[in-house]
Formats: C-alpha cells, structure tokens, sequence
C-alpha cells in the first residue's frame, strides 16, 4: 500500500470547502430576528425605501398614474383635475432619492394648469402645497413602519 502526500491543490480544496462550511454554519444561527430589525428604517428590497415607496403610492391613490419604477424610486401621475375645481389641474412627481427613512430622501415637484378659454395655461404652484404632501408621505411611511414594529 502506497501512502500518498496530499499536494497544495488539494489542501487548498480542503481548506476552501471548510471555509465555506463554517461560514454556512455561522450563518443562520437558528436565531429569529425581532421585529424591530424587520422594521429597519432601511428597506431596499425594492431598490428603494419601502415604507416611502407604499406611502407615496397611497397619498397619490387618487390621481391616475402614469409611470411607476419601484427600482428607481419615482413615480409620475398624469394630470388630475378635481372634480369641484375643473378648471384647474395637478401633476405631481416624486422621487425617492435614498433607501434610508428620511425627509431628505424625498423629492416631491408638482405642476399646476388653469384652463382659459378653453385651453390649459401653466401656472405656479404654491410651495405649500408640495410640502405639504411631502409632509403627508413622511407621516404615512412613519405610520407604516411603526405599524411593522408592533
């Protein structure tokens, strides 16, 4: 019977399957994680922020949509005009910037148009107006998340 040396191939085979090995094993653990890391302020299985991501698209339910990229964080509406004022109309556009929870990771811009004489005219926007629906998103991805961590 011949006794055979291993060679460097096969111990770095070895040592790599062991590797490996350990590092699946000190993966798991068995341990569940709480609630309030599920929570995290950072959710990027969409590519952005989910908790933005949700509460945008239901601040904006109302309006008709036309562009949504979950990967790129925006979302664009078409032109919504209120059933009591339908002279005048909104488009908004938001943008998530982050996939961190933070008013800085949110852009909102909107337009606004008045019909006259038949023909829609751009007019400002009010910059209250975009905060506060800026302001409406934030509280609702707050809600959203502190809603995940009971």
């Amino acid at each position: 019977m011949t006794k055979r040396t291993p060679n460097f191939r096969t111990l770095g085979r070895a040592g790599l399957v062991a590797m490996a090995a350990l590092a699946l094993v000190s993966c798991g653990g068995g341990k569940k994680a709480s609630k309030a890391q599920l929570a995290a302020s950072r959710v990027t299985t969409i590519g952005v922020n989910s908790y933005l991501w949700r509460a945008s698209l239901e601040a904006l339910s109302f309006m008709p949509l036309l562009q949504t990229d979950s990967n790129g964080g925006v979302i664009v509406t078409d032109w919504y005009a209120n059933p009591n004022n339908p002279g005048e109309r909104m488009k908004v556009t938001v943008t998530i910037l982050d996939q961190d929870l933070r008013a800085d990771a949110l852009r909102v811009a909107a337009s606004r148009q008045v019909s006259q004489n038949g023909v829609w005219q751009d007019a400002p926007v009010q910059a209250a107006t975009v905060q506060k629906l800026e302001d409406v998103i934030l509280t609702k991805a707050r809600d959203l998340r502190n809603s995940a961590i009971k």
